[in-house]
This record gives structure tokens, sequence and C-alpha cells, in this order.
């Protein structure tokens, strides 16, 4: 496989054959009889029983062996796909959902995420870490067992460079940062807010992409996921996080979620040069929660215009008013 750039939206294509190792044919790869054995990169707690494992995907898009030897291709550019494919299994049990792990449970998941990106950035090589769970068959989970992933990248995602753009722009003409501006405006208005907890906000977002889809935010700034500020209560977020899946999981079959954190600060090259005099002040990490309520989309065919026939006020009124079981 290899990475090939679009020269006009700039975004990089894997392209190559991926074979599907997560099958369960000879019982689930992610369960303890098939882990335990092998060599893993993290495991929470680090004594006693484990709760949470990383382990290197058994068949990754990105390989951390060599460097990405970017080279031209007549106008274009291509590189080897150099970076980082982990699976954070995220319960020894098999048949347990996420989001019905207890509060301790996914502060582990999160302490895993927190850890792996600050490895992974150690790296030079990598410019962009990104953490996501596919949930569901129409989201293109891998196997039953609940799990998520981490990925890191010689590249920074198109999505994240948009992100990165706009808040920059935002920063030079108010000195404010964007998404500290998104949650006050939401929260007086109240309108698109579904639920809080503590320092942390989840609402749906003004120009939502899908129905229901939900950011959850900080209401302090921070522009690393992983920094967690001194006197922020990640099990706050833990907490809202679990509630708001639990609310999901009622609308919707499958989801993609994804956590939105800063670049490699240890990389300032390349797209995101001209983002760092300012990044730790416009930039602010988030959680992206998009379901899929409909497996025909009907987007305008330019897929970066969306169609969503449900308003986003209507999604988080409905989102609120669902009953949530202990």
């Amino acid at each position: 496989m290899e990475l090939r750039k679009d020269p006009i939206t700039r975004s990089w294509v894997i392209v190559g054959h991926r074979e599907d190792t997560c099958e369960t044919t000879g019982g689930c790869p992610f369960c303890p009889a098939k882990i335990d054995s092998k060599p893993l990169l993290l495991r929470l707690p680090a004594q006693g029983p484990r709760q949470v494992a990383v382990l290197p995907h058994p068949d990754p898009l990105y390989r951390v062996e060599g460097d990405a030897g970017r080279r031209a291709d007549g106008i274009y550019d291509a590189m080897e796909a150099v970076g980082a494919d982990e699976i954070v299994i995220e319960t020894p049990e098999h048949d347990r959902k996420f989001e019905d792990l207890g509060e301790d449970q996914i502060l582990l998941v999160m302490e895993a995420w927190r850890q792996r990106i600050e490895d992974l950035k150690r790296d030079l090589r990598f410019k962009y870490v990104s953490v996501y769970k596919n949930y569901g068959p129409l989201a293109g989970q891998e196997g039953p067992h609940a799990h998520s992933q981490i990925t890191a990248t010689t590249f920074v995602p198109r999505r994240i460079l948009y992100e990165l753009r706009a808040s920059r722009d935002w920063y030079a003409e108010k000195e404010r940062c964007v998404f500290c501006d998104i949650v006050r405006q939401e929260e007086r208005q109240g309108k698109r807010i579904v639920d809080t907890q503590g320092d942390y906000v989840a609402l749906c977002p003004y120009a939502s992409r899908v129905p229901f889809e939900v950011w959850i935010m900080d209401r302090k700034h921070n522009h690393l996921f992983e920094r967690q500020r001194p006197e922020s209560n990640r099990r706050q977020l833990a907490a809202l996080l679990r509630r708001i899946l639990r609310r999901i999981r009622q609308v919707a079959p499958a989801y993609h979620m994804v956590v939105h954190s800063a670049p490699n600060l240890l990389h300032p090259k390349g797209e995101i040069s001209a983002y760092w005099k300012t990044i730790a002040e416009d930039y602010h990490w988030h959680i992206e929660i998009l379901p899929i309520v409909e497996t025909r989309s009907k987007s305008y065919s330019i897929k970066e215009v969306y169609y969503n026939a449900l308003m986003p006020e209507e999604a988080a009124a409905r989102l609120r008013k669902l009953e949530l079981n202990s």
C-alpha cells in the first residue's frame, strides 16, 4: 500500500489491498484467550487484572518501520504508508458495549488514548495522531468486541487542516478561540445543548452534517486532549460520553466517533507550519460523534456539501428526552 496526494483537494489517499484479519473464525481475536499471549503496547492497569489493552493492528494500514520517502510521480506526490495503526481493546468482556462500561473503565480507555497519543507524538516522523471508534457494521466496525483505534500519520488529515485554518483566521481577527465562542453561544441559547457534566458540554452543531451529530467539548480552553488541565475532572467527561452514546444507540444502529486534538507540536513542518505561533490559543480539542441513521446518503454529489433532513435543534431536543437506564 502507498499514500497518494490529490493535487486539487490536497488530501492523502491510501491505495492498495488490505486483508480483513478481524473476523471471528476460530474465536474473537480481541478476547483474552487470543491477546494474552501477544506483546502489548500498553496494558491498564499496569498491575492486577488487565482491563484495557493496546496492541498493533494485525493488518495495519500504516506500518511503523521505515521512512515515508516522499517522492514525485510526474506532477503527483506519493509516499510510503508509514505510520502507526493500533487497536485499543476497551474491555476483556466480549459482549460489553463501550457505553455500557462503568465510568472507571471508560476512564481507563481514555487514559490509554492519552498515553498512546503522547508516546506516538515523540516520533518526529508523525505529524498527527487520530483516535477514533467505528461502532456497528454500517460504520465498518472490525469485529464485535468493543474497541477503538489509533493511527499516527506523516500528514495532517484534511478535516483537521480545515479546522486549523478556520481557528487561526478566527483568532487573527478576534483574538478568541472559535470553539470557546461556540460553547458560550450554545449554552446561552440552549437550543442545541444535549447534556452537560461539570466542565464538559455536549451539543448538536449548528450546521450538523448528519442527523443527531453531537460534539463533546471542554468549556475551558485546551488545545491538546492528551494534556489534561490540572483542575479538570476527566470522570465528568467519561460520564457525559457514556450518556451521549446511550442516547445515540436509541436513534442509530452505528456511529463514527473521532477525537480531534492539535497536531504534533514537536513537528512544526509542512502543511501546518503557519499555525504554530497561535495554535495553543486558537485550537480546542473536542470529540465528534456522527451517527449513521440512513443506509443511503442523500448528500449532494459533491460530498463536501451535506444534506441533513433533521434540524439540529430538533435533534438536540429529541436526544434530551430519551430515557437513560442506570
